[in-house]
């Protein structure tokens, strides 16, 4: 009988056991690896966050630091050239073909690139996000004018379109920044659009409406409100964009001139010295770089948080 017994206690146990015994099969399964990428996610944005941080004061305080001349040649005539960078000198990344400071260009072409990036996406947001959500809310002719004015503006390539635009006008900042913003509009009118259509007919709309709502304010106070985190989430990555969207211009010498320091502008000026200073061109490239990354990553994990089917770890 005991045999017996322990006969039937051991074919009683389930056979799953032994697939939970495996060390191997237990490691691939997806709950213990997930924890790892919120991590060094988290790491990343944290980093983006502090470099974003430091590049949006550094142009904010640019004009109050004891940095060397950095915009004006003449004031430079005593500074030697192609200084390498020294960090315990008074141009810690040394001095152009002109004398003037890197360090303190980079600054000001901070604020440039900042200017122009955010300026731009709030004019394209402004613009396009009226008419998306106008063209999303209503539907009909007004959809379809909207379609037709953004399928043109998306017709031209981006990158000829805007030397187009910057050609006529004259390169000034607020000039630069109405052209980039102009490029983005059709971006935005088709995000809103997305968005506001899926909203429209919500029973929170459904029930403004019947309470004797207007469209007007159906759509900024009951639409809108929806659609500010994932256009907020986007304009990071447009802001990005923008950014090196401004300092190609600057290096084919359609956006702010030279001496006035911009990243783009910096770089065409050190190619000629590339082969025996790299540092001209090398130290803006990075900086632009990085900044373009870091603006992308916090667009990203704006997305992860804010994104209906995000996972919440």
């Amino acid at each position: 009988m005991a045999d017996t017994a322990s006969t039937r206690s051991d074919s009683t146990r389930p056979d799953s056991g032994a697939l939970v015994a495996d060390p191997s099969l237990a490691a691939a399964t997806p709950a213990r690896r997930r924890p790892r990428l919120p991590r060094m996610s988290g790491i990343g944005t944290a980093l983006a966050l502090g470099w974003t941080i430091l590049i949006v004061l550094g142009a904010l305080v640019v004009d109050f630091l004891p940095l060397s001349e950095a915009r004006d040649p003449s004031l430079a005539l005593m500074t030697p050239s192609t200084l390498a960078p020294d960090l315990f000198t008074d141009h810690p990344l040394g001095t152009d073909s002109q004398g003037l400071d890197i360090l303190g260009g980079l600054l000001y072409g901070a604020r440039v690139s900042l200017v122009v990036g955010i300026g731009g996406v709030l004019v394209g947001a402004l613009i396009g996000g009226a008419l998306g959500l106008v063209a999303g809310y209503r539907g009909g002719w007004t959809d379809r004018i909207v379609s037709i004015l953004t399928d043109t503006l998306l017709a031209f390539p981006s990158l000829i379109l805007l030397i187009a635009i910057v050609t006529v006008l004259d390169p000034t900042l607020i000039n630069v920044t109405l052209a980039l913003g102009i490029m983005v509009v059709p971006s935005y009118a088709r995000l809103v659009r997305a968005n506001a259509m899926s909203f429209a007919g919500r029973e929170f709309v459904t029930a403004a409406r019947s309470l004797g709502a207007g469209e007007t304010r159906i759509m900024l106070r009951e639409v809108t409100p929806n659609i500010i985190q994932p256009v907020f989430s986007y304009s990071f990555m447009l802001v990005a964009v923008l950014i090196v969207a401004e300092a190609s211009l600057s290096y084919l010498g359609l956006s702010i001139p030279r001496p006035e320091p911009t990243w783009g502008n910096m770089i065409s000026a050190g190619q000629s010295d590339f082969q025996r200073d790299p540092y001209l061109v090398g130290v803006p490239a990075v900086v632009l770089f990085l900044t373009v990354l870091s603006f992308n990553q916090l667009g990203e994990a704006a997305g992860r948080k804010w994104s209906p089917g995000a996972a919440k770890i």
